[in-house]
């Protein structure tokens, strides 16, 4: 049965402000937005000061707070200041990536953001959720997988992952492909579908069709509240963060890899020893095509 609400979002404050923007009313999405550009400075300010700022009301800042899963405005204060007083000890060399930007500067942002997409995304992910899609993949007698653009190749890198222990398992990056396939899967069976926005309607067509024939669904993206999200039985959330030279294509794929690798290290350690042997009969069937002296 498909989830009817959508989980809540978890993990550090401003990472859960980021993860509900998309579903926020827009005045709610005023009050993110302040508190995302200054989280230091709104932690000073009365909440009618907020609520000025964002050219709205005591009421909508009071609904905001709800929204990310803080009973009122005094926490609201108190999680910013202590958030901000974490981050001041650890400045942050990333932001945007600006036109004028040196080659080393783009280095040090592309590692800072990649670095702290892991570590975001590690802080609030849902065990929970992550051992019963474990569970259910290691049960399925198939897994189908979901994943178009960037979230194509994480798609089959867990194709690959999966089947050197083997476990059946099925990439499709092309719609026309995809919904046969997740029409003929059936209870017992797992749909895995990888979005970032969650709004990638191919994805949500192949994983609305398989829920229609019984297979448990699994949402991987980086808003809880998504229609992916809405669509699936579990969701696992990212915690990316994309700019304008790296939409899509950079951190948010960093960051899906982080959830698929838990993902596959929690099948394999079920399946021991035949994910053993199973990874090292396939590292012995490709050994002869490398370069002898490379081991």
């Amino acid at each position: 049965m498909n989830s009817t609400t959508s989980p809540e979002p978890t993990g550090p404050l401003l990472v859960r402000v980021r993860a509900v923007m998309p579903a926020l009313a827009p005045a709610e999405q005023r009050v993110a937005n302040a508190v995302l550009a200054d989280p230091g400075g709104v932690a000073a300010m009365t909440i009618s000061e907020l609520a000025e700022v964002a050219s709205t009301s005591e009421t909508t800042v009071i609904r905001f707070c709800k929204q990310i899963g803080v009973p009122g405005y005094p926490q609201l204060r108190l999680q910013l200041a202590a958030q901000s007083a974490q981050e001041s000890v650890r400045p942050e060399v990333g932001g945007d990536i600006e036109p004028g930007d040196s080659l080393a500067d783009v280095v040090g942002k592309v590692a800072f953001a990649d670095e702290r997409a892991v570590r975001e995304t590690a802080q609030q992910v849902d065990v929970d959720a992550l051992a019963k899609v474990v569970d259910a993949v290691v049960k399925a007698s198939r897994v189908d997988l979901y994943g178009f653009g960037a979230s194509a190749f994480v798609a089959m890198d867990l194709q690959q992952k999966l089947h050197r222990i083997r476990r059946v398992a099925f990439a499709w990056n092309d719609v026309h492909v995809a919904l046969p396939s997740a029409a003929l899967l059936g209870d017992g069976d797992v749909a895995i579908g990888i979005s970032h926005t969650g709004t990638t309607v191919e994805v949500v067509e192949a994983l609305e069709e398989a829920a229609k024939h019984g297979a448990t669904t699994v949402a991987v993206t980086n808003f809880p509240r998504s229609p992916l999200a809405k669509t699936a039985d579990l969701v696992l959330t990212t915690a990316a963060r994309e700019t304008t030279y790296r939409s899509g294509a950079m951190s948010s794929r960093i960051a899906q890899l982080t959830v698929i690798d838990c993902l596959f290290i929690g099948v394999a350690q079920q399946v021991l020893p035949d994910a053993r042997k199973a990874l090292e009969e396939t590292a012995s069937a490709v050994r002869g095509h490398r370069l002898k002296g490379s081991e």
